[in-house]
This record gives structure tokens, sequence and C-alpha cells, in this order.
């Protein structure tokens, strides 16, 4: 039997092209809330409040649930209000092409991905720990020192970066030529920063 090509990045963008036309608004006040609580209600997901997912029971469900709800509405594109459909066949085949493991970083600063398993059996593997303003606005005057003092912190393994807030004084304005050139700036501090902390292999 000859096996089906499998879903590439072009075959997805036709279809973010293409697909059926949502309403953002739809999507996040009615479509989701609805679906969730469908399927969620259709495989017994119930999860105390305050409370941390171990039962592999719950989690089998959970995962059937959340594949049934994805394989029912796809994903919504925001940029131009349509989703994207996949297949059954598509979707696992997608999960058993998934990478076992993610390499973060190089050399000896490099921070290694894996998945741990529902009981315990493998919670011997340290989670990757991930550090930083995540996104936050900070200030250009004080951008590299608040990136080197989460760089030196012992427990962190890699950055999620803040954003600059100005370029030299300039206000950054989403589409325009300062958006890029603070992109360009934040890249540079950063591997600047993790180089201060005297780890510049780390992730970003």
């Amino acid at each position: 039997m000859t096996r089906q090509r499998c879903l590439t990045a072009f075959d997805v963008y036709n279809r973010a092209m293409t697909g059926p036309k949502v309403d953002e608004n739809e999507w996040d006040f009615k479509i989701i809330p609805t679906k969730t609580t469908q399927y969620a209600k259709e495989y017994g997901v119930k999860v105390p409040k305050d409370t941390i997912i171990c039962d592999a029971d719950m989690a089998d469900r959970i995962f059937q649930a959340g594949k049934v709800l994805l394989l029912d509405i796809g994903y919504h594109v925001i940029d131009n209000h349509r989703t994207i459909k996949c297949t059954e066949d598509e979707l696992t085949d997608g999960l058993k092409r998934a990478p076992r493991e993610l390499i973060l970083g190089c050399n000896r600063d490099r921070a290694v991905m894996r998945p741990r398993k529902i009981g315990g059996a493998n919670y011997d593997i340290r989670p990757v720990i991930e550090t930083g303003p995540t996104g936050a606005p900070v200030s250009e005057q004080w951008f590299i020192q608040v990136m080197t003092s989460f760089a030196q912190e012992g427990v962190s393994d890699t950055i999620v970066n803040g954003v600059i807030s100005t370029v030299q004084g300039w206000e950054v304005i989403p589409g325009s030529v300062f958006e890029v050139k603070a992109v360009k700036m934040e890249q540079q501090y950063i591997k600047l920063a993790c180089s201060n902390a005297g780890r510049p292999g780390m992730a970003i």
C-alpha cells in the first residue's frame, strides 16, 4: 500500500488562504466555548481547581477530547479570518513525525526538552525552565541589564525576551521600519546579555 504524501507547509498555507471564513469574535466567544464544553462533557473531562493532572485515564480523555475538537473546528487564522482543517490521518501522521526531543541553544549552554510521561515513569527528566519578561515592554536604557539578570540565573535554561519600547528614543510603531529595527536590536542585545552572563550559547 502506497503511503499518502504528508501534509506540507504549502498545503497548510493554501488551506489558510481558502478555508471557511469565521469572524474572530464568533470563534472566541461562540465556537470555542460551545465546542470545548461539548467535548469535555462527552469525554467526561472534569479537573478540580488547583489540581495538577497526574491521572493517566483523565490525561488520555483530555487528549482524545482535544483531538476531536481540533478535527471538528480546525485552526483559526486571525490575519484573514479563515480556518485550517486537517484530517485524522494527517494529524496522526504529524504526531508520528514530531521530534522526540528538542535541543535549545548550543555547546555547554544547550538545554534538551523531552516529554515527561504521566504517572511518574520518567519524572527524573528535568523540565526546561524558560525565564524572561516574555513580551513585556522593557526600556531601551535598561534592556541589556534586564536580560543579563535573567541569563545569569542558574535555574534559567532559555530566555524569553521582552520587547524593547523605543529605538534610539523613537517610539516603536507596529508595521513600521522602527519595528524591524527594534527586532534586530533585541536579538543583538539579548545575545550580548547572554555573553555578559557567561552563557553565549543560551537559547533565546
